[in-house]
């Protein structure tokens, strides 16, 4: 019994550490084989636990390393090494309030390492996600200086909602991605499914991106510097008319004129394009003097170039890390740029072992320079185009030339004349963080709190020269200052409780409480009429007309409660339960919660003993969740009725006005989307091979959608938010990573993403009836209908132009031959249709990596099918002769020598067939793109320790070398209108009217490290 008694209470102690730097590894499991004796290494990385004999076995194992199992032997102290696992499904999950072994996931989750996101310059984050992550479909729509992308994750489920994902960044919750350093993030995981959603509840329908930045690191500190400058360059072209060309179609538009208006209207020029009449123009031969190419005076090349440096260190107890950052970006269009600095600092502190502190703080101050405002009147974009080349930039004198030089043009001035004097440049300010607290409260139970804030002022300023004619000389120069201050703080507070039941059994356990609030305040002030150009924004009071004084704040609240399950047998059978009750202050005083749950599970089937040691499967894993997630982005008090306050003038005075603006909805709730979803993970061959495929059925119920009331009712705003209607999205995500090659000198390794989703919208409001959400453009471009998805383009078809043999036709509706022909119907009424879809069927991405001894070598090529884009443009540069320059396209219009064609006869633009937006404009917008190329080489390690550092690589890529499409645009992925139905910008994607190019990009680029 002495015996028994003595061998019972033999310890063991020691120390784990990791084998690359001897730094202590907190959190270790040590466990007694066979048993349910089990420990955690503390913050310093020391145990202690109790063996019953020197037979036992100590387990240790720890997330992202190779698990080492010891026998005791006669030893008392025993100090452990952990080597960093080379397998992948060891790695280290982000997800909500915790992480996660990949191999432990249940939910679908996608990780993307900081240095893959990084492989090309680009401003923010969201466009460096593009091609990375199946089922993230990211839309590059602008290629202004410092533009983010659109980025929608399985689909679009919204009408009038926000339909963005919700971005965590460092645990802060509702951060703008795009005013974050991408330099400064560690990874990116993108929660897709319910079962890794619903942890944020009411926000995750849309989908969670988690961001994790930079933070310090145990040992010597290390500081490393990259460096990037790059030259952007137009490569694709808009063909326009030459001047020879232009005064030809100049003239036969006019001489046209009698066939469309025999009546008798003026078919003559107001003024002859001769030397007698333009001298400056037009030489004694009545020759034009100038052939201005204007995309070549305009699109110039940029240079372009980023710093950033990061040091990173700490010792046993403290860890630290510092970057700073600096970004500046100059577009294609002159004077338009992109400037931003940025500092980090973060420190993370084991004050005792049952007691660790930290946080971080990151400060950013950019500045973005606009020169194309306005979709749809005189900018840049639109002036390349329309500028009639027998104009110079400026005349020999030194002063501006332009379209109102020549009468009877639209008298728009040149484009390089706009970039120079009407501008928008928008400031920011901000601070992003966290502060937070573990206290170790038992071996198995930890409790964190944490205090995120987001603080952000934005002060956008815009002024518009009094030299400019049509845009701002009438009103003698515009100047209008927009301030906001927006803030946003959020409280964490949550147990994870990790309990070793046995060798074969482990469970977590998440519970937690959250409140965060978020508000806003504006102030606007406009003046006009300025003496001179040199006060703008700066001095507003030098104007004298106050065209604007205005000012809004508001805020809203969320309070959170959630819990989250995961049970793990033998690391082969996997359990995950979450649920969240929110409540919020958006929503009607009937429906202020709702409850979030979901459940996941996956079965480690390579785990089993019939699979265990095969020699071909190295993983084989199959998942399965469901759950419901929310979306309350709709602005806020929609639930409650409201007032407009105004002015107006009475017995010639201003007298303050009251009116009714929405009439409130008590009983407004969530949007809730319910997602399920499969899928299959198989690695091949030690992992060579890996493939992971997902089918996911997600409908969105209790659709937030803006349903119209009788103007009758006498409210401002004719419509009113209420919970109606239903969509669905469905697909397939395919991804395949293989090594091909890999031995000493030599690797080669592919990857191929794959993604198809179809979207239906299942009921919309009483009876189902069509939804027109705009933009409008010459008519409705998009309709929402039952049975049809969200993004469908809505017009008419054009057949061609009326033949001289289909005269009678033509008269028909009131048309001669030589205008464009269209389907009618019976009636002889336009037949509107649907012609298009805004949103592809497949998007796919092809990469590939080589790496030979120091050199290496990667491309990347994205796909993307069945979509269509609408060159709106069409209507201005096809369809107006006499009014500004024309498309090279009209020179295949109708002649009588040539009528088979979709291009109607020029002619003053008096006479002019109504454009519709039809079938002509509406393109194949599908694509293959040269996303990157890029070659790198890496000093040797023996010329590099000369150098006194640890790493140096230099490397140079190119990025947009080649676009294969059928679009005639500059790009078929673009969206000029940036704005839709409500506030999610659903319905403006692929519209087309007068685009920025996006450019190639040539850059050379630095590492160094030491």
């Amino acid at each position: 019994m002495l015996s028994f008694h003595a061998m019972a209470q033999l310890k063991i102690i020691g120390k784990v550490s990791d084998a690359k730097d001897n730094s202590p590894l907190p959190g270790v499991s040590i466990l007694v084989k066979g048993t349910t004796l089990a420990t955690s290494a503390d913050a310093s990385g020391n145990y202690g636990i109790e063996v019953k004999g020197e037979n036992d076995i100590l387990v240790f194992s720890y997330t992202g390393y190779t698990t080492q199992e010891v026998k005791v032997g006669a030893r008392k102290t025993i100090n452990i090494q952990l080597a960093e696992s080379s397998s992948g499904l060891n790695e280290v999950v982000v997800i909500g309030y915790g992480t996660v072994k990949k191999s432990d996931l249940t939910g679908a989750v996608v990780t993307v390492k900081g240095e893959q996101l990084m492989d090309k310059p680009v401003a923010n984050i969201s466009q460096a996600l593009q091609g990375k992550v199946t089922g993230v479909e990211v839309s590059i729509n602008s290629a202004a200086p410092g533009a983010a992308a659109k980025v929608r994750v399985r689909g679009i489920g919204s009408i009038n909602s926000n339909i963005d994902p919700l971005y965590v960044i460092d645990g802060v919750v509702g951060v703008d991605p795009n005013s974050v350093n991408p330099l400064d993030v560690a990874s990116v995981e993108v929660l897709k499914d319910a079962s890794s959603t619903a942890i944020y509840g009411s926000r995750g329908a849309n989908g969670v991106i988690m961001i994790t930045t930079k933070r310090g690191k145990k040992g010597d500190a290390t500081v490393s510097y990259e460096n990037n400058m790059n030259i952007s360059e137009l490569y694709r072209h808009l063909p326009t008319l030459n001047s020879e060309q232009f005064v030809k179609i100049y003239n036969e538009s006019f001489a046209n004129g009698q066939k469309f208006d025999p009546a008798g209207a003026v078919w003559a020029p107001p003024v002859e394009l001769n030397h007698a009449n333009f001298p400056l123009l037009f030489d004694t031969n009545d020759k034009p003097i100038y052939d201005t190419n204007w995309e070549k005076e305009t699109y110039k090349p940029a240079f372009s170039q980023s710093h950033q440096l990061n040091i990173q260190g700490g010792n046993e107890k403290s860890v630290y890390s510092l970057s700073l950052g600096y970004l500046d970006q100059n577009g294609l269009a002159p004077t338009s740029a992109f400037k931003r600095y940025s500092v980090k600092m973060t420190m993370d502190n084991d004050v005792k072992d049952w007691l660790k502190i930290g946080g971080n703080i990151n400060l950013i101050r950019s500045s973005q320079r606009l020169v194309t405002d306005g979709n749809g009147s005189l900018n840049v974009p639109r002036a390349v185009t329309e500028e009639v080349p027998i104009v110079p930039v400026k005349y020999p004198d030194g002063s501006w030339a332009g379209n109102f030089d020549i009468a009877g043009l639209e008298g728009a001035p040149n484009p390089v004349h706009i970039a120079n004097e009407r501008y928008t440049i928008n400031n920011n300010m901000q601070m992003l963080g966290d502060v937070y607290a573990v206290l170790h409260l038992t071996k198995d139970l930890d409790f964190k709190t944490d205090f995120g804030y987001n603080l952000s002022g934005q002060k956008n300023n815009f002024y518009s020269s009094l030299n400019l004619p049509h845009l701002s000389q009438d009103q003698g120069g515009v100047a209008n200052i927009n301030s906001y201050l927006n803030y946003y703080w959020q409280t964490e507070n949550y147990l994870t409780w990790n309990k070793q039941i046995n060798d074969k059994q482990k469970l977590t356990a998440l519970l937690g409480v959250s409140f965060q609030r978020t508000g806003y305040e504006r102030v606007r002030s406009e003046t006009q009429s300025f003496i001179d150009d040199i006060f703008q924004w700066h001095y507003q009071q030098a104007g004298s007309v106050k065209s604007a004084n205005e000012s809004q704040d508001d805020q809203s609240s969320l309070a959170s409660f959630y819990a989250r399950l995961t049970y793990n047998i033998d690391e082969k059978y996997l359990f995950t339960a979450t649920g969240r009750y929110d409540g919020s202050s958006r929503f009607g005083k009937n429906n202020k919660y709702a409850f979030f749950p979901s459940v996941g599970a996956a079965w480690r089937i390579s785990q089993e003993d019939f699979l265990k040691d095969n020699k071909s499967i190295s993983n084989l894993k199959i998942r399965a969740s469901y759950g419901t997630s929310g979306n309350q982005e709709i602005g806020q008090a929609r639930s409650l009725a409201q007032i407009q306050p105004n002015t107006t003038v009475l017995n010639g005075a201003a007298q303050s006005t009251l009116l009714p603006s929405y009439i409130g909805n008590p009983d407004l709730k969530w949007e809730r989307s319910i997602q399920a979803d499969g899928g299959l993970e198989l690695g091949l061959f030690e992992d060579r091979v890996n493939l992971t495929a997902d089918y996911y059925n997600r409908v969105t119920k209790d659709l937030l959608l803006q349903t119209p009331i009788p103007w009758s009712a006498g409210e401002v705003n004719a419509n009113v938010y209420k919970n109606v209607g239903s969509v669905r999205n469905s697909g397939i995500e395919l991804s395949l990573n293989t090594v091909n090659v890999k031995n000493e000198d030599f690797e080669w390794s592919t990857t191929f993403l794959f993604s198809s989703n179809k979207n239906k919208v299942l009921k919309l409001n009483d009876g189902n009836a069509d939804i027109f959400p705009g933009p409008n453009f010459l008519g409705e471009n998009f309709v929402i209908r039952v049975g049809e998805p969200i993004g469908s383009f809505y017009g008419m078809t054009r057949l061609g132009t009326y033949s001289d043999s289909e005269s009678a036709e033509a008269a028909a509706h009131n048309l001669k031959p030589g205008d464009r022909k269209y389907i009618y119907n019976p009636d002889g009424s336009n037949y509107y249709s649907i012609i298009g879809q805004a949103y592809p069927k497949w998007t796919g991405n092809f990469s590939s990596n080589f790496k030979y001894k120091n050199w290496d070598f990667a491309f990347d090529i994205r796909f993307v099918q069945g979509v269509n884009t609408a060159a709106n443009f069409k209507h201005s540069v096809e369809d107006r002769q006499t009014l500004s320059n024309s498309l090279a396209t009209v020179l295949n219009a109708w002649t009588p020598t040539n009528q088979n064609t979709s291009v109607s006869q020029v002619r003053n633009y008096r006479f002019a067939q109504d454009s519709h937006f039809d079938t002509w404009w509406v393109e194949d917008g599908s694509f293959i793109r040269g996303q990157n190329f890029m070659l790198g080489f890496s000093l040797p390690s023996a010329t590099v320790s000369k150098l006194h550092l640890s790493r140096l690589r230099v490397y140079a890529s190119v990025q947009n070398l080649f676009l294969i499409t059928k679009y005639t645009g500059y790009d078929p992925e673009v969206d000029t209108f940036n704005s839709g139905y409500g506030s999610n910008s659903a319905f403006s994607q692929n519209l087309d009217f007068f685009s920025n190019p996006r450019p190639r990009v040539w850059n050379l680029g630095l590492q160094a490290s030491f």
